[in-house]
């Protein structure tokens, strides 16, 4: 495999309205950003992706584009954004951007445009369908945001697709012009000097010709379109042009979001001979704890569910193509409270969860606050919720007759604001964040959990991180490494093994609140790094793992 830079660097996620506010408006800005560089240097990222920053309404806070090459006012300007490259370059740190071309603003003057009249110039860069000849909807299709996926427009009474809320219409990728456009906004960014992109919700920008009615599943308002839109017909051409007109002539990092993608997808995405993109974040690991009835229906955690999935993935990509590492990130809750336990073993568990991921093959993605084990938080109101996607599945679910304390509860587990409480610098009101309203309340527990109480405890999550993030740059076994899952008759315990010319090194989890006795077969002398601070038992052959343990051996 030709080695990348991006192969062992470390990411770290930055959601710009919940980072650190600069001037006291409640909403984190680009100075705020430029302000904690050095805290980032210190953690030792190689890469910050940066959530839009672009210009936008924020009815999906900033996922909805009013103008892809201006910045929110709420954020800065150009030129604090020139500022944040500039300073993150000084300091060996990438900026990698998000990129958001499934959908736009339904404020963008593309939009503008094309709702003006069914002959305007860029009618076409949208999707656009009259009613059927009975009156009803152009198809059955559900928005991923609750409700239907189209939207009537008066002006000239016909109805436009959106995946997401109904202020984020989608693209046509079937038109060329509007693909060159998009080529060419993404090459000015290159031409400014970042570093790559993320690209949001990729794999839905191509659409069954035709958009058929999708499968209805049973108690559901509205057909699954996925099936349609999901991993299209085109979306291979479509990357591999993006490719060859943009980012292919630079020397960057793309990572794809892609809902859906299973393996065999993921390999064909990433394999560098199709020249498509990097990586692919993959949901297959987020979604093991939903039901039947989706997100909203939680299952309890499986360890042998996550072991099957992550092994599948890693075994899969070793050869071809390239996996990226994520717990967390905007759109997910706070691992420590999802998979760990937040209250008396946070610490512990943080740190396991952190060892299990950041040993595995591929790129590791760190949100904000995981680094000091952000938990969690559980408002007592809906009203206390910013997040659209919460409150349409609400609004939805009630008008159904859903359990509201039943509802809430999901919400508490899985809602997306979980990820978007702000970062809790300091034990000062609001955490530190900023000086004035936060637009979202602090989770209540920043006295406890905050930077600035993580870096003066030398055992505390955030050094443990940096360690994990030098073992990474020093140790090429775990960027390149074979993995192999270690068969064991714990059922809370995660085991694998890394090998690379030679040696090999073996990653033990427990996930149980209580000890557990492990056999092993190998030298346990040589610790490479561990979350207690006191070495495990070994005696006879057996390990002792204690609460939620880690430990990692060399031999």
């Amino acid at each position: 495999m030709e080695r990348k830079w991006w192969h062992d660097s470390v990411v770290y996620q930055i959601y710009p309205r919940s980072f650190n506010d600069s001037n006291g408006d409640g909403i984190g800005d680009l100075v705020g950003i430029i302000e904690k560089l050095d805290y980032l240097k210190l953690l030792g990222i190689d890469v910050i992706w940066l959530s839009p920053v672009y210009d936008s309404p924020n009815d999906d806070n900033g996922y909805d584009i009013r103008d892809y090459e201006a910045i929110m006012h709420e954020f800065g300007t150009m030129n604090d954004f020139d500022q944040l490259l500039e300073q993150a370059h000084a300091r060996g740190i990438k900026i990698v951007m998000d990129l958001v071309v499934n959908h736009s603003s339904d404020e963008h003057a593309w939009f503008a445009e094309s709702r003006k009249s069914k002959d305007n110039p860029y009618r076409d860069y949208y999707i656009w369908r009259a009613a059927n000849d009975d009156g009803t909807l152009p198809n059955n299709w559900g928005s991923i945001f609750s409700g239907p996926a189209w939207e009537l427009d008066e002006a000239t009474n016909e109805y436009y697709l959106h995946l997401f809320s109904k202020k984020q219409p989608d693209l046509n990728w079937e038109n060329e012009q509007l693909r060159n456009e998009v080529y060419a906004m993404i090459t000015r960014w290159l031409d400014r000097g970042i570093d790559g992109f993320r690209m949001d919700v990729i794999n839905l920008i191509s659409k069954t010709p035709g958009l058929p009615d999708a499968d209805v599943a049973p108690g559901a308002l509205y057909g699954d379109g996925g099936q349609h839109y999901v991993n299209g017909p085109r979306i291979h051409e479509y990357l591999k042009e993006m490719n060859d007109a943009s980012f292919g002539n630079y020397d960057v990092l793309t990572v794809g979001e892609m809902p859906g993608a299973t393996t065999e997808d993921a390999i064909l995405y990433t394999d560098p001979a199709r020249n498509e993109v990097n990586m692919v974040f993959t949901f297959e690991h987020m979604d093991l704890d939903s039901g039947p009835g989706g997100k909203w229906d939680v299952l309890p955690f499986d360890l042998h569910k996550l072991k099957d999935n992550f092994t599948k993935w890693q075994v899969a990509l070793h050869d071809k193509g390239w996996n990226s590492l994520y717990w967390n990130n905007h759109d997910q809750p706070r691992v420590v409270s999802r998979f760990g336990n937040d209250t008396t073993y946070r610490v512990e568990s943080a740190k396991m969860l952190a060892t299990l991921l950041h040993l595995l093959k591929g790129t590791p993605y760190i949100y904000q606050g995981e680094e000091i084990g952000m938990t969690n938080v559980a408002f007592k109101t809906i009203e206390e919720y910013e997040d659209i996607e919460i409150r349409n599945m609400w609004q939805e679910r009630m008008a159904q007759g859903t359990d509201p304390e039943a509802l809430l509860q999901a919400v508490h587990q899985k809602g997306r604001d979980n990820a978007r409480t702000p970062i809790q610098w300091n034990a000062e009101q609001h955490g530190g964040f900023t000086t004035g309203t936060p637009w979202l309340k602090v989770n209540p527990n920043y006295p406890e959990i905050n930077v600035e109480r993580a870096l003066e405890d030398p055992n505390s999550i955030f050094y443990y991180y940096k360690k994990l993030i030098q073992l990474r740059h020093e140790h090429d076994l775990i960027v390149y490494g074979k993995y192999t899952l270690l068969e064991t008759a714990q059922k809370d315990v995660y085991a694998y093994s890394r090998t690379y010319e030679g040696e090999t090194w073996y990653v033990y989890c427990s996930f149980a609140e209580t000890d557990i006795l492990l056999e092993v077969d190998h030298e346990t002398t040589d610790i490479v790094i561990g979350n207690y601070l006191e070495s495990p038992t070994v005696t006879n052959g057996q390990l002792t793992l204690r609460s939620f343990e880690a430990i990692v051996y060399r031999t």
